[in-house]
């Protein structure tokens, strides 16, 4: 065999060979071989989507074809539904006209509105109130100086008034980088205020932030 026709052959070898992944190209994982094959790879792909998702993303993201991505996406809606023979799920997998997403079901409309209103309504503890006082007061406030306002630690009741929305992250201490808190427009809706204008005048019982300086170190 001639030297031409070993690098021929060579070179024919290589091409039939499969193509490897290069470091920078990541191996697409078949999903069917996951536990739960590709149903469940969907179901998980739906579980973090914050908004409708198309099924031509879905198919894409998973290495799947469109016809059976809609066909998985259709086959969960009637499981959720109970169309299948099992039981009715307490939420169900909707299609709109910006594509696929799982909601709580309608027919639990009721329990849910309750719990939602429930916290929402609840009232505010002592240290609460008093916590979002001083934030109302001092603010742009960081949590340092909350702390240091009040004599106690208040990552708790912070973190209380962000999840009912009536405090929001509004910025950065240059100085210190600590997170930097204030009220919300929610917060002037309860309370029936226009503006922070509006509030009574607390405001000069209350310590200087200037005088708080160097407490950040509270922050966690």
């Amino acid at each position: 065999m001639t030297v031409e026709e070993q690098t021929l052959q060579a070179t024919e070898a290589e091409a039939d060979a499969p193509a490897k992944a290069t470091p920078d190209e990541p191996v697409q994982v078949d999903v069917h071989t996951l536990p739960g094959g590709a149903h469940a790879a969907v179901e998980a792909v739906l579980m973090v989507a914050d908004a409708p998702i198309g099924a031509d993303r879905i198919a894409a993201a998973l290495n799947l074809t469109q016809d059976e991505t809609d066909d998985i996406l259709h086959e969960l809606a009637d499981e959720y539904a109970g169309h299948l023979g099992g039981r009715p799920r307490g939420f169900e997998l909707r299609r709109t006209v910006d594509g696929w997403r799982i909601y709580s079901s309608a027919a639990h409309a009721d329990p849910v509105g309750r719990f939602v209103l429930d916290g929402q309504s609840a009232k505010l503890s002592q240290a609460a109130l008093e916590t979002l006082a001083v934030v109302a007061y001092r603010q742009p406030v960081t949590r340092g100086q909350v702390s240091a306002v009040r004599g106690v630690n208040v990552d708790g009741v912070v973190r209380t008034l962000l999840t009912r929305g009536l405090i929001a992250e509004i910025g950065q201490d240059p100085s210190s980088g600590a997170v930097l808190f204030g009220t919300t427009g929610y917060f002037l809706e309860r309370m029936d205020l226009s503006s922070l204008d509006e509030l009574p005048p607390l405001a000069p019982h209350l310590p200087d932030l200037d005088s708080l300086e160097g407490l950040d170190g509270l922050d966690s």
